[in-house]
């Protein structure tokens, strides 16, 4: 995918006006509120009081925190879906794509197990479903757009891009059964790969749209103003998630996922102990489970 391609991908996956069932998570900020973090004690310094530091402190350890337990899993679900479009008119093609299918199902089930709350899991799963949605809805072909003036790229993407419908035909299928959950890293990580954008890209956007949503939420929530909130994404939040995305960049699950490799699906203990996911912040899992426990409340999680 040329730069100006992929441009255009990462501004139509960065408007806030996707169906993706974003606005109605608040990433943990308002239990973190409601349970008095942005009280301020009289001690302080006029310095110390100002609301838009709280918000920094609680975006710095949500992305560290969020980076290091979900990022692998994206870097992992979009290698799956590369590896198995790169398979396309090849014999063992349709093998490729049933392995493909049953590690991003292990993945799933491993992020299933690993998210500690229910609220967490709830927001994961229903943006994870709208994710898959907007691929098959969003980013098909309209039915008004001429077949004769679709553009097929030299390298016959839209071979992989079949590929990717039947797996993610396959994927909604298992979800509506409920025998997968359907978590958003992975899905993110299946629709990047599917539109071709590359992974140190989708890293990047994952962790920018997750603190952008916090930052939504705290405009919602009249902590700060949409000005403010502008002011901070730029100034503050992005070293914060530059410095996430590196720090986690290599960071993988230890899922098999070899193109040599069509039996089971296995994950390497090693890389899951020094390299795999992790929580780092426990006092925001503890705040995030508690969030029904709210009197009232405005975001579902």
């Amino acid at each position: 995918m040329d730069s100006d391609e992929e441009a255009y991908i990462l501004l139509l996956l960065s408007d806030g006006n996707l169906p993706t069932g974003s606005f109605v998570a608040s990433s943990g900020l308002e239990s973190y509120v409601t349970h008095g973090f942005f009280t301020i004690p009289p001690n302080l310094t006029e310095k110390g009081n100002d609301k838009l530091e709280h918000i920094v402190d609680f975006i710095r350890d949500t992305m560290s925190t969020y980076a290091r337990s979900a990022l692998p899993f994206v870097s992992d679900a979009h290698i799956i879906v590369e590896e198995a479009m790169k398979s396309h008119g090849t014999p063992s093609s349709k093998d490729r794509t049933e392995q493909a299918l049953r590690t991003l199902l292990a993945l799933d089930a491993l992020y299933e197990s690993m998210t500690l709350n229910h609220i967490a899991r709830r927001a994961s799963t229903a943006q994870g479903v709208a994710l898959l949605s907007l691929h098959s809805k969003g980013f098909s072909v309209p039915r008004i757009y001429p077949a004769t003036q679709q553009k097929i790229p030299v390298d016959d993407k839209g071979g992989a891009s079949k590929i990717a419908s039947i797996l993610a035909d396959k994927l909604k299928l298992l979800i509506r059964r409920e025998e997968t959950p359907g978590h958003l890293p992975i899905c993110w990580g299946f629709l990047t790969a599917a539109l071709g954008l590359s992974l140190d890209r989708s890293q990047f956007l994952h962790l920018f749209l997750c603190a952008r949503g916090a930052l939504s939420a705290a405009v919602r929530m009249n902590i700060c103003g949409p000005y403010a909130a502008q002011q901070l994404l730029l100034h503050a939040i992005r070293p914060i998630v530059v410095a996430e995305a590196s720090r986690c960049a290599k960071c993988r699950t230890g899922v098999s996922y070899s193109s040599s490799d069509m039996g089971e699906v296995s994950f390497d203990e090693g890389v899951m102990t020094k390299e795999g996911p992790a929580i780092t912040w426990p006092l925001g899992e503890i705040l995030a489970a508690r969030h029904d426990l709210q009197h009232s409340r405005v975001f579902n999680s």
